[in-house]
């Protein structure tokens, strides 16, 4: 069987669950994967590697690539590497990113660039999935069109054609090593399709006879509107292509509680946890702001914690209790929620490298994984969608769910499950005859993910204490939850807080809980680069509406401790440009901001209102962060381009770091005199000098 080395990069796990599927589908087109996490460089050796490469990347952060590949990564951008190290290796690379973000893909970008340099060549081209439209527009062409691709490279690398299922050629010139186009491969894809052994082609008969007649018992639904829980023609008739049943690999066991305590500590981490209290939480926003924007402080005094301004670190949140009761009450598990859960690798199973989820602890209660260790409110990737179908008796139901799941039904899986937030929870309110066993969860749900927070403190001016601030995230989800739901972290931190919040008015006084704090969990995030420059002479520019504006008080707060102990040294400028929606109602640490500004510790400090009718210089209107930076626009050019200053923008990827990337291009071009191509290549090179940084988040 033709051998292949399957690597994956993932940070959430998306990339891994991408190269399960490779290996899974890699059999029945005749090939075998070795496949390995980039991290497992025990595993695998690129240098001497004679078989074809394929790597799955994802991107995290700022473009970066993730936690996985970091030593993977630096060890390859070694310079004193020769540029044939790879000339040996072939390879194809798929790049899973979200186009919200500036550097689209970019952790599979850095990683294709490196190793093309390096002298690798690809058997077939890369492709890149965007999350904000949905990874599947790609990543399903994309893995039909490898196997083509593979057999090409086979073919071309033997010389031979006698394999069984290889493809014909008429001519030598198929023999070249030029890399498959994703796009190109429709037809080799269709003969491969021929190539089902007969069980799969029954059962993909079988799943399109389903479609017509699940079509039928729709077509007796009286409704012209598309739901959760409804189709409307031509999908609700539609024969439909859905994905290969996920093999099942996990055995779960419910056993007595022995009345040990859980703790929290039981959540798996690869950075240290510090269990910290609560020492002050205030409202800085008045109860009339659109969001709710809450500041909470620490005390890490009694930890080893350390942070710098502009440093992030990350809360250790569960889920809602309400939810987790809701569920268990769901599975009919409300009983056992006490029980511990052994899990084991079923004897049968077909998955192919099955082990153990190691997000999973051992020995700890039903409740408790489903509290702290799950994602539940995770939106169900296809493969659970796909596996909830077998275990749904209801005809029309049924139908539904391979709807969801199908190629056919994608703008529905969009609207209804992806964009709507919709988690498993949903769809068993939705789907009531959808009864699932336990493993199948437990197989398919996520890791609940710690979420980061950029530090709105300086250590050097609140010794022992960190702050954070945040706004409450509320939004609708599905008609089966018909309150607004919050975040999951931040509704947890709303709720932690509630008995000793602060008003506003109180942001600035010493007291803090008076009664017995609440604790939490916190780590650190790996280091990153968005700090204050080395020298204080360097003026800085910072971008920061909303909550983007947290980690800019910590610089600020810094700045003026070492301004007061090195009074006699020569400190940069410093440029703030905030906005928000209504300077009476959340015009975040306006005060604080205004005596920095007083004492001289913040030169320039630029507000702007989206939603108070618009003022500005000379009557020009500054309704956002961008176009106040367009109205300084000389002064932000100068400080960049001729005193070597550094610019800093922390917030909303989707709309206002692209527009102030756009701002900034635009800027350069005009007060330089280049073309915008020119422009973008000035700030590219600011972004390798460090002197663009961004924080930002969608």
């Amino acid at each position: 069987m033709r051998r292949f080395l399957l690597l994956y990069a993932t940070q959430q796990g998306q990339a891994k669950a991408i190269a399960e599927e490779i290996l899974e589908k890699a059999v029945a087109h005749g090939f075998s994967a070795d496949l390995h996490c980039i991290s497992e460089s025990d595993k695998y050796d690129l240098k001497t590697e004679t078989a074809p490469l394929v790597m799955v990347v994802s991107t995290t952060g700022n473009g970066d690539p993730p936690d996985t590949a970091r030593k993977f990564v630096k060890e390859i951008q070694d310079k004193t590497l020769p540029v044939d190290f790879f000339a040996h290796l072939q390879y194809g690379l798929l790049g899973l990113g979200d186009s919200e973000y500036t550097y689209f893909c970019n952790g599979g970008k850095v990683i294709d660039k490196r190793l093309q340099e390096l002298g690798a060549r690809h058997f077939y081209d890369t492709g890149h999935a965007d999350d904000c439209v949905g990874l599947e527009l790609v990543v399903e062409p994309w893995v039909d069109g490898l196997w083509a691709a593979l057999k090409k490279h086979f073919m071309s690398s033997s010389g031979k054609e006698e394999m069984t299922g290889t493809l014909k050629t008429a001519s030598p010139t198929s023999r070249r090593m030029d890399p498959v186009k994703p796009e190109l491969i429709h037809i080799e894809s269709q003969v491969e399709l021929l190539r089902l052994d007969d069980s799969e082609r029954k059962d993909l008969e079988v799943s399109k006879q389903n479609a017509v007649n699940g079509g039928q018992s729709k077509a007796l639904i009286t409704d012209f509107e598309s739901s959760l829980t409804h189709s409307i023609p031509p999908l609700s008739q539609a024969s439909l292509n859905i994905p290969a049943l996920p093999p099942e690999y996990l055995q779960v066991h419910l056993c007595e509680p022995l009345g040990q305590e859980e703790s929290q500590a039981s959540v798996t981490s690869v950075d240290p946890i510090f269990q910290v209290p609560i020492s002050k939480a205030v409202q800085l926003t008045t109860n009339d702001a659109i969001k709710t924007t809450l500041l909470v402080e620490l005390d890490i005094s009694k930890t080893e914690f350390s942070y710098q301004p502009g440093d992030a670190f990350h809360v250790i949140c569960p889920n809602s209790e309400s939810e987790v009761q809701s569920l268990l009450q769901r599975l009919q598990l409300t009983d056992q929620r006490e029980h511990r859960v052994l899990l084991e690798i079923r004897a049968d199973t077909k998955k192919k490298g099955a082990a153990l989820p190691q997000h999973i602890p051992e020995r700890c209660s039903l409740q408790y994984i489903l509290t702290w260790c799950l994602e539940i409110r995770a939106v169900p990737k296809k493969a659970l969608l796909r596996a909830l179908v077998d275990c749904t008796s209801d005809g029309a139901e049924k139908r539904r769910l391979q709807e969801l799941c199908s190629r056919q039904g994608a703008p529905d899986y969009n609207r209804f499950i992806r964009d709507a937030c919709a988690g498993v929870l949903d769809l068993l309110l939705a789907f009531p005859s959808c009864q699932p066993p336990l493993s199948l969860l437990f197989e398919h749900l996520p890791k609940l993910q710690p979420r980061p927070y950029s530090c709105a403190s300086s250590s050097l001016a609140h010794p022992g204490k960190l702050r954070f601030a945040f706004n409450i995230v509320e939004f609708s989800s599905s008609t089966t939850w018909p309150a607004l739901r919050r975040g999951v972290c931040t509704g947890w931190l709303a709720t932690l807080v509630e008995s000793f919040l602060l008003p506003n008015t109180h942001a600035s006084c010493a007291d803090g809980v008076k009664a017995l704090a609440p604790e939490i969990l916190i780590s650190p995030r790996t280091t990153n680069s968005f700090h204050l420059p080395s020298d204080p002479a360097v003026p800085i520019v910072m971008v920061g509406p909303g909550t983007g504006i947290a980690p800019f008080v910590g610089f600020l707060q810094h700045r003026e401790k070492l301004q007061e102990q090195h009074p006699d040294d020569h400190f940069g400028a410093t440029w703030l440009f905030f906005g928000c929606r209504h300077q009476d109602r959340d015009y975040l640490f306006r005060e604080e901001l205004r005596r920095f500004q007083k004492r001289g510790i913040l030169t320039h400090l630029k507000v702007s209102f989206s939603r108070d009718a618009p003022v500005g210089e000379e009557g020009a209107p500054v309704k956002y962060v961008q176009d106040n930076i367009q109205l300084h626009s000389k002064q932000v050019a100068r400080l960049l381009l001729q005193e070597n200053g550094c610019i800093y923008v922390c917030g909303d990827a989707k709309n206002m770091a692209k527009d102030v990337n756009d701002t900034l291009v635009e800027i350069i071009s005009k007060e330089v005199g280049v073309d915008k191509l020119e422009a973008m290549k000035t700030l590219a090179t600011l972004k390798e000098e460090k002197r663009y940084l961004q924080d930002i988040w969608s």
